[in-house]
């Protein structure tokens, strides 16, 4: 399987590890340290070897940080996480502090009056730490960079740097060619003045050069660094371990080959002006480039809008590979209705049956991430991973939660849906009805061209709003084409204020969660485009839905949704069988016609 259950998390490890490192910063001369989630690449997902925080903390989190101080260590964590912290920190060592309600200047000098609070300055972006200094100036607290990242320093038994082997992605399914990729953001940066740009994410480096990789589990990305230059040239630096000749070749005399270890030094030899971008390239890029004498011109990752922003031929592989998905999930779903009364069904079986049918694709490349299976409760755990030390049998009457997706060398699937085993109750229909509503809302709405994701956000939360509920993370991710599944910069929620464009794939989730009763979430994803001439002509914008398989007619409360509501619920079950009817087994056509039988 490509899923596993062992626990990631030691909250028992936790306290001596903690003591460790208070021990090491003191003789180092810090009163504290930044231990982020992110690595050198700041990615989301990362290698073990970089996973400092969940070694130090036990928290398993995608997101988050701790920062140490003398007397209290606090693990900051976003609406996401406040249940999952709970069980795999020990209390009595770390503090979980909600973020980002508390700020973590505010909180640092709340706890230090005076001191040197060290950071690692290849795990933190310069807009990161600029943010950081200002908080504190003045406070009597500064934050410097170490000399040394003094958790790696402790971790005896730490991993060594991934080699996942890299392999071209066909331009049958990119849909342009490096060259052509690599001429267009040259394009721009000659338009702009400036010689060259740094790319750090893992992501962008395999977009501009049609390459995919093994480093970072459940995303098909190669970790290294690359300087774009004016003329369409690149310098890739990685290990060269990962590239086989096949790729070699693909990558041409254009693409110069340097180990990762010689990036530094190649930084100080760059002439300027050298665009960075201060929200995504580590703080020591921008401070060797300045220490050199180098030009340092803030600005966005050049690949980064334009990976965003899918061509025809990715859209086109991307809604096969939806196609593909959504037969998998539809054959799981009949199983899970037919095996559910037996009582004998655990989460880890659910997630090991899921994997199966996506595996009968023989196309499954690797699954997105590690599957969220929620029974009851545990639903309401939003990132919960199932372990044998958690795995819960599902109960007669709750809600089942499950978000899961697959790689396919022609698109990046997320999907999410929650169903009935037995009969949860009045009040769950009533809330899952709500977070229907708000599904329906995303998919159906038109807005003006221009607009961010925040401006829509809401749309997805008037009815549980008008309850007097919510849901504590956005209500939709950007999604890669065969890359990460969760892509920036695009997004909807109420921070978001990149516009969206045509090509953008984006996830629509709202959610509701009941801490130790039940977790709700419905999940599509869904593409920008252009919307239809209508009314008085304005240029609006639209979404195109990837995803196509049914909602638990068993949880919709028919009398709640609108006309409008119900003609969409409708017309989406009607396309999903028209779409899926040819791809499913014989046996689970019957299930899907009564699935998509008119509400």
């Amino acid at each position: 399987m490509f899923q596993s259950f062992e626990s990631h998390a030691s909250p028992d490890q936790g306290p001596p590890r903690l003591l460790a490192l208070r021990a090491r910063l003191r003789k180092t001369g810090l009163d504290g340290f930044i231990v982020p989630r992110s690595d050198v690449h700041q990615g989301e997902y990362v290698a073990a070897r970089d996973d400092r925080l969940q070694w130090l903390t036990g928290f398993t989190g995608s997101a988050g940080f701790c920062i140490v101080l003398p007397e209290v260590a606090g693990v900051f964590i976003d609406g996401r996480y406040r249940t999952q912290v709970k069980a795999q920190v020990d209390p009595a060592a770390f503090t979980a502090v909600p973020w980002p309600e508390v700020k973590p200047g505010d909180w640092v000098t709340q706890k230090l009056s005076a001191g040197k609070v060290g950071f690692d300055p290849w795990l933190h972006t310069a807009d990161e730490v600029e943010r950081l200094k200002a908080a504190l100036e003045g406070t009597g607290v500064t934050i410097c960079p170490a000399a040394e990242n003094p958790v790696d320093a402790i971790w005896s038994n730490q991993p060594g740097a991934a080699v996942g082997k890299a392999f071209v992605h066909p331009v049958e399914l990119a849909g342009e060619s490096h060259a052509a990729k690599r001429e267009r953001l040259a394009e721009g940066l000659r338009a702009a003045g400036q010689r060259a740009a740094v790319i750090t994410l893992p992501d962008s480096l395999c977009w501009l050069l049609n390459i995919r990789g093994a480093d970072v589990p459940k995303n098909p990305v190669v970790q290294g660094f690359a300087v774009l230059w004016e003329d369409g040239r690149v310098d890739l630096f990685v290990n060269p371990a990962k590239l086989d000749d096949t790729v070699r070749a693909h990558l041409g005399d254009a693409v110069a080959l340097h180990p990762v270890d010689a990036f530094a030094m190649a930084l100080s030899g760059l002439t300027g002006p050298v665009r960075v971008d201060k929200g995504t390239a580590p703080l020591a890029v921008s401070e060797i480039l300045r220490g050199a004498g180098v030009e340092v011109v803030w600005g966005d990752d050049p690949c980064r809008l334009p990976k965003a922003c899918k061509n025809a031929a990715e859209i086109a592989a991307t809604r096969e590979a939806h196609l593909r998905d959504g037969a998998a999930m539809v054959e799981f779903l009949r199983w899970l209705d037919e095996a559910s009364p037996s009582g004998a069904l655990t989460e880890i079986s659910v997630v090991q049956a899921l994997e199966g049918f996506r595996r009968a694709t023989n196309a499954l490349h690797d699954i997105s991430f590690d599957t969220i299976c929620g029974a009851g409760p545990n639903g309401a755990i939003m990132h919960y991973r199932v372990t044998e030390d958690s795995n819960r049998p599902l109960g007669r009457n709750e809600l089942l939660l499950v978000d899961s997706g697959g790689q396919y060398v022609d698109g990046t699937t997320d999907i999410t849906r929650t169903v009935a085993v037995g009969d949860p109750g009045r009040e769950a229909r009533e809330c899952y009805t709500r977070v229907l509503q708000g599904l329906i809302a995303i998919s159906r709405v038109r807005f003006p061209k221009g607009l961010p994701g925040r401006d829509i956000d809401a749309l997805a939360r008037f009815n549980l709003w008008v309850a007097g509920q919510d849901y504590d993370h956005g209500t939709g991710h950007g999604v890669g084409a065969f890359l990460s599944v969760h892509e920036g910069p695009q997004r909807i929620s109420r921070v978001s204020e990149v516009p969206l464009q045509p090509g953008m794939i984006l996830s629509n989730e709202p959610g509701y969660y009941r801490e130790g009763a039940f977790g709700i979430r419905l999940e599509n994803l869904i593409v920008v485009e252009e919307a239809a001439a209508l009314g008085d002509n304005r240029a609006q914008m639209a979404f195109e839905t990837l995803t196509f398989v049914p909602f638990d007619r068993r949880l919709i409360l028919r009398e709640e949704l609108s006309p409008a509501e119900l003609r969409w619920l409708d017309s989406y079950h009607a396309e999903v069988l028209e779409k899926l009817g040819n791809r499913v087994s014989g046996a689970t056509l019957g299930w899907l016609k009564a699935a998509c039988a008119p509400i």
